[in-house]
């Protein structure tokens, strides 16, 4: 029989199991990351684990989203501060490229390669994946609600195009490090270009 935790000891397992998912995650990746592993640094049963995730990927899943949405939070926060009338394409594209940039920085999103987001996401339930994108959807929505964009734009279209941009980034080496952030920026301003 399962044991009963209070509400302050679930949130100390959870808060425990993301804090040791994303130092796994830092060090091993997605694949080399284990159940058996996690449980032991946090010093819970086994079956404790699975009574607050269905499983590894979803808890991994969960560490790199706190992740992503502190950097739009930080997106959307400088976009804020932006009078409409000092938004030109190259400032909304210094800004979104410095998004990408800190994505890169951050270690658990640096980690992560095309192998290790194509596992991750192989592994989820399709629901989480579909709530994610459009979550990036709804949240590209509300920042472009922001300035003035043309009118009948499909945010659907570039809520995919960021998701492609940001999948180049996954491919740096093959891009080549010495071309790769102004390739980066030229895809952000073609992007840019057709929102403004």
């Amino acid at each position: 029989m399962p044991k009963c935790y209070s509400d302050d000891e679930r949130e100390y397992i959870v808060s425990r199991l993301k804090e040791e998912a994303a130092k796994c995650l830092a060090q091993y990746g997605v694949r080399h990351t284990t159940v058996d592993e996690l449980v032991k640094r946090v010093n819970i049963p086994k079956g404790t684990f699975y009574l607050f995730y269905k499983s590894k990927e979803i808890l991994l899943f969960e560490v790199i989203q706190e992740q992503h949405d502190a950097i739009n939070n930080g997106l959307a926060q400088a976009l804020s501060t932006i009078s409409i009338k000092d938004m030109s394409a190259d400032t909304f594209t210094d800004m979104i490229f410095d998004f990408f940039k800190k994505t890169e920085e951050m270690p658990i999103l640096r980690l992560l390669n095309t192998d290790e987001v194509e596992l991750l996401v192989r592994k989820l339930p399709r629901e989480v994946v579909e709530a994610h994108l459009q979550e990036d959807t709804d949240t590209i929505e509300k920042m472009l609600a922001m300035f003035p964009v043309k009118k009948k734009l499909d945010v659907k279209a570039i809520s995919a195009a960021f998701h492609a941009i940001y999948f180049a980034t996954l491919h740096k080496a093959d891009i080549g490090e010495a071309h790769y952030d102004e390739a980066l920026r030229m895809l952000i301003y073609g992007v840019v270009e057709q929102i403004m």
